[in-house]
């Protein structure tokens, strides 16, 4: 079943904190459609996909969206350490009350993982058992950031499919990252153009470190 909904954000200002990062983001996506944003570190991908997802507040614009909709994946995996993978995916197909957890873990590699306790495995591992949950949602907004950090690519490949293969379906991704992602029919949106201007003389590599929130 297609999806009908659209995700508009015209004008957007974000902050961080007190600190203005972009300013007068402008763009419209329909059901299928993926964008993937760009821009060296600390430009505000994270800032803006914080706004997106609601949590944190625009500072200017207008957001069209249907928070019911939204999963979002940020730096965290949102794993639970001490439960096993086949626990974790229980755990989040009970929160949505949608989604084959056995089937997802297959889907996503995860399956001889399934006894394992999520703190014994490697980061790569714990991103794919963070990012599984957005299969399991059954949401139509999946807002990522960096979402293809510790995996290799053979499983780099396994989440374009995903990403694919949710558009497909009818539903929007918005995704950051600093790979060429190979979604089909994936639109760029560099965020370089809006760039507030106070950001020319800021220092890039602490501006990612907030974007990363908490260590």
């Amino acid at each position: 079943m297609g999806f009908a909904m659209t995700l508009v954000a015209q004008n957007l200002t974000c902050k961080r904190g007190d600190r203005l990062i972009l300013s007068g983001v402008s763009f419209t996506l329909n059901p299928g459609d993926c964008l993937i944003l760009r821009g060296p570190n600390g430009i505000g991908k994270s800032t803006l996909l914080r706004v997106l997802a609601g949590l944190t507040p625009p500072a200017g614009g207008t957001l069209q969206i249907d928070a019911d909709q939204i999963a979002y994946a940020g730096h965290l995996d949102a794993v639970k350490a001490q439960m096993s993978v086949a626990d974790n995916l229980q755990f989040w197909a009970g929160i949505y009350g949608s989604g084959d957890a056995g089937q997802t873990a297959h889907h996503f590699g995860l399956d001889a993982l399934a006894d394992r306790l999520a703190h014994r495995l490697s980061a790569g591992q714990k991103r794919r058992l963070g990012l599984a949950r957005l299969h399991l949602s059954g949401r139509r907004i999946w807002l990522l950031d960096e979402p293809t950090v510790s995996l290799d690519t053979e499983h780099v490949s396994l989440f374009e499919k995903a990403f694919a293969d949710h558009c497909t379906a009818g539903g929007i991704a918005v995704i950051s990252s600093h790979l060429d992602l190979n979604i089909p029919g994936a639109e760029t949106l560099n965020l370089g153009q809006f760039r507030a201007r106070h950001q020319a003389q800021s220092n890039p590599f602490l501006e990612d470190l907030a974007d990363a929130g908490p260590l």
